[in-house]
């Protein structure tokens, strides 16, 4: 009996899921009434089907195999924080008219359940728009329409590619996906390595299998396919560098091609070799070697001036206030260094390979390096698109230092943080190159000087002083530099009860080789608890840090911190009159990880004053999933040591 109702329900399963419709335009009543993904019930939406498919076509006409994309995918929202999934962005290589991609085919519908009935509308003219992101890539942007809570959108398009190389396929989503086929077809003439991402937590099942093709001619043909069911979504997690980097995905690198009667190419190559074919590339090389558009303004600039740090910081700044940059990457230029220069705009490639031009001018051994941004992710393969970006590399002696020209605030050694990813690659003027580790090892420090008087309304009125430095300090500047002291005040006193900030004065705003310092006065109210004849309150004020950013039980992926920070706080708290100390925090220190972080608060009374000196040090930049809880236990005692209520009691 049990055995038969066993069986049964197997075949209920088969035909449920046999019966499910992946068909374009055939969206079912059910998926629109679903209101959650049983599996994952905090999904905002879910991938209800999709399928990647690369194939290979033979088009005689057009000489050659020819690389064709096809993407379906059906998409249901739940809510309004699921609506972004409705704007598609479509990438397509545009190195030129006649040698780019292009979309061939495209699709696209809303659905929704209207009186118990399906209603489907489709994409129309206006809600397809043109971006070009570079010279080389340009986006096709779908904005679908009518999208409500509990809508379905299904895309559907083909993409035609004359190259072979295949982008990678990402397999994992920061939604769920129910059902996911994945195929890639290719010739017996193209070899290719696979890879899946080492990193990802997921690890999907490839099938590899050949069959044979006839049409047009015959050949065999390598196919790697990827059924899969419920994938987990890829969720974030607070200070990860790029939750991309462990998205499961499939890697596919050619390493060469081997047609009949023909000599065998091999693609298969080495950092090495890919730092050379940037180098000669006439968009980055033949830049590092004009200079006749810059000859005088750089002579007039640094004449009478022998120190080479002088003369570098001069051309540096020079560069920064000369050529704003236009929020583009790129190691390889668009408009050219010349052009540039001329029209005060450029890409990274125009404003730093233009700067380690006029540093070589002046005598100053100046390189390039490659680098991959945090946004590019860490390449597995040599390949070109493992760098997006350059910066400049000063090797002399008694100092080397980095340098990039497109932030106004960054200064030696002190880059964006978009680029503090993985290493860079160093490219000297004889073409050969080495790897540079990018990890930041100076300290950035922050020193907090709060001085604080308790009025008999309980309400607290005093004075701060910062004072920042490196990373802090860039930060800082980017952050307030251009807005007016009302709405930096706004800021200040955002999230931070009920306080009045007046008098801010900055000191060394726009000189980004100086700490940057603050001043203002400030006074609060609600700081102050009274229970009774007893107040309560930290001695930390507004500056306690309220929560621990770290909630999760475990930790997938590796918190990454950009640099080691130092903070400081000096505080001297004025009692009030008729009240005397009941209890004092204990003071307290603590360490994490052999002194990899380290944290301390010590209190004290002196006459009518508290006195607190706290320091936080974290020299580490990367803390990995298995430490997680160690580290969240650090911060779980800084929380708990900077809120800790001070105790006074009412003299009777």
């Amino acid at each position: 009996m049990i055995k038969n109702i066993s069986t049964i329900i197997l075949i209920i399963f088969a035909f449920t899921v046999q019966g499910q419709n992946y068909k374009l335009g055939k969206v079912s009543v059910e998926e629109l009434e679903e209101k959650i993904n049983p599996n994952d019930t905090i999904a905002n939406a879910t991938i209800l089907y999709k399928k990647h498919d690369v194939r290979f076509e033979y088009r005689e006409n057009e000489d050659g195999f020819f690389q064709i994309i096809s993407v379906h995918e059906r998409i249901k929202i739940y809510n309004k924080d699921g609506f972004n999934w409705a704007t598609k962005k479509i990438k397509l290589y545009n190195k030129s008219a006649s040698n780019s991609e292009k979309l061939q085919t495209l699709k696209a519908y809303t659905y929704n359940l209207e009186g118990g009935k399906v209603v489907k509308e489709k994409l129309k003219k206006d809600g397809i728009f043109d971006e070009v992101a570079n010279k080389y890539w340009k986006y096709k942007t779908l904005t679908l329409p009518n999208i409500k809570e509990g809508s379905v959108i299904e895309i559907k398009y083909e993409i035609i590619s004359p190259y072979k190389q295949i982008d990678d396929i990402k397999l994992q989503y920061s939604i769920p996906v129910k059902k996911y086929e994945v195929y890639v077809k290719t010739p017996e003439y193209y070899v290719f390595n696979k890879l899946l991402n080492p990193r990802a937590a997921y690890h999907p099942k490839l099938e590899t299998s050949r069959r044979n093709v006839s049409i047009p001619f015959a050949y065999i043909e390598d196919v790697i396919s990827s059924k899969l069911s419920n994938v987990p979504a890829l969720r974030d997690e607070p200070m990860v560098d790029n939750i991309n980097n462990y998205a499961a995905k499939l890697i596919m690198e050619l390493s060469m091609t081997r047609f009949p009667n023909r000599m065998t190419n091999s693609y298969a190559t080495s950092w090495e070799k890919v730092t050379k074919t940037i180098y000669d590339i006439p968009s980055f090389g033949d830049q590092l070697r004009k200079k006749s558009y810059f000859e005088d303004d750089i002579d007039a600039l640094i004449s009478g001036e022998s120190d080479l740090g002088v003369k570098t910081n001069l051309i540096y700044n020079f560069v920064k206030s000369k050529v704003k940059w236009n929020s583009y990457y790129g190691y390889t230029t668009d408009v050219g260094v010349r052009k540039a220069y001329k029209e005060g705009v450029g890409n990274t490639a125009e404003i730093n390979l233009m700067l380690i031009a006029m540093l070589r001018y002046a005598g100053i051994n100046a390189n390039p390096v490659l680098i991959s941004t945090k946004n590019n992710g860490i390449p597995l393969f040599p390949t070109r698109q493992g760098f997006n970006y350059v910066i400049c590399f000063i090797e002399n002696e008694g100092f080397n230092m980095l340098l990039d020209a497109t932030n106004l605030y960054s200064t030696f050694n002190i880059l964006p943080t978009r680029v503090l990813n993985w290493q860079g690659r160093v490219i000297r003027e004889n073409g050969s190159s080495v790897w540079m580790d990018l990890a930041v090892n100076a300290m950035s420090k922050e020193s907090i000087f709060l001085n604080a008087k308790i009025n008999q309304d309980f309400s607290v009125e005093g004075k701060v002083r910062t004072s920042k430095t490196n990373y802090l300090a860039m930060e800082y500047r980017q952050r307030f530099a251009n807005i007016s002291a009302e709405d930096h005040i706004k800021y200040l006193e955002k999230d931070n009860g009920e306080i009045e900030i007046n008098n801010l004065e900055l000191k060394s705003i726009n000189d980004p080789l100086q700490p940057v310092q603050s001043s203002y006065d400030y006074n609060l109210n609600g700081a102050i608890e009274e229970i009774g004849d007893n107040l309560y309150f930290s001695p930390m004020l507004f500056f306690a840090t309220k929560e621990n950013p770290f909630k999760q039980d475990t930790r997938n992926y590796p918190i990454s911190i950009n640099y080691p920070v130092s903070s400081k706080y000096v505080i001297n708290v004025a009692l009030p009159e008729g009240y005397e100390i009941e209890s004092l925090p204990e003071n307290f220190a603590t360490i994490y990880d052999s002194d990899s972080g380290k944290f301390s608060y010590i209190i004290k009374q002196n006459g009518n004053y508290l006195q607190v000196l706290i320091n936080m040090e974290l020299s580490t930049t990367m803390i990995l999933p298995n430490n997680y809880h160690a580290f969240k236990e650090f911060y779980r005692q800084i929380v708990e040591n900077e809120t800790e209520k001070v105790v006074l009691k009412k003299i009777l």
